[in-house]
């Protein structure tokens, strides 16, 4: 889902300025599954994650005066609920890495054929076991750009890399899964066909 950049500095900037209250849970409502989304990537648990995230607006909204010069907000957040994911690693070292669930980003013809819809789901399952194959880091770049609609650029703020290093992990990750759609595709001798909105062909942004 992509976020009006605009207005979401101007919640901001509300919150900031003027202490609306309101402002800051339209902000909250705004971006907070996503935030959840992206910190259980790092920690793997979600309620876990809704606390890092809640600790963090409401950490946000306590020193919101010292925020004022964010330009960026919704990067500002994304790289404070990595930087204390890695935190919550360190002092809980036991807890291990793991992948959250699909989001069905693939869209397809709508259909009742229940062999058409086992298809479907068979295609949905493969596509998300490569996606946790994938290395953590193109794995999360994968999401914040095709799933998030993200820019290379903010995604290399968020995960402290360079845009080249974002285009090269998303470019594998593209490839790895279209592979599967193709031999998915394949197999099933276009009893599915994906629509023109299949998020991981194409690398622009």
């Amino acid at each position: 889902m992509k976020i009006d950049k605009t207005n979401t500095l101007s919640l901001w900037k509300k919150v900031c300025f003027e202490n609306d209250l309101k402002a800051f849970e339209l902000l909250f409502h705004m971006l907070n599954t996503r935030l959840i989304k992206f910190c259980v990537f790092y920690i793997g648990q979600k309620e876990t994650a809704e606390e890092i995230v809640s600790d963090i607006f409401v950490k946000c909204w306590n020193n919101r005066k010292e925020l004022i010069n964010i330009d960026n907000p919704e990067t500002y957040l994304f790289v404070a609920v990595k930087n204390q994911s890695f935190n919550y690693l360190k002092k809980f070292s036991n807890i291990h890495l793991v992948q959250i669930e699909s989001s069905d980003r693939v869209e397809f013809v709508n259909t009742f054929d229940p062999e058409k819809e086992m298809e479907r789901k068979e295609l949905h399952f493969q596509l998300d076991q490569a996606i946790a194959s994938l290395p953590q880091q193109a794995c999360i770049v994968f999401r914040l750009i095709k799933e998030d609609g993200m820019k290379y650029k903010e995604v290399a703020e968020i995960l402290n890399i360079s845009p080249r290093t974002v285009q090269t992990q998303l470019f594998r990750a593209i490839k790895k899964l279209s592979v599967i759609l193709a031999a998915h595709q394949s197999t099933s001798r276009s009893t599915i066909e994906p629509t023109a909105n299949v998020p991981f062909i194409g690398l622009t942004s």
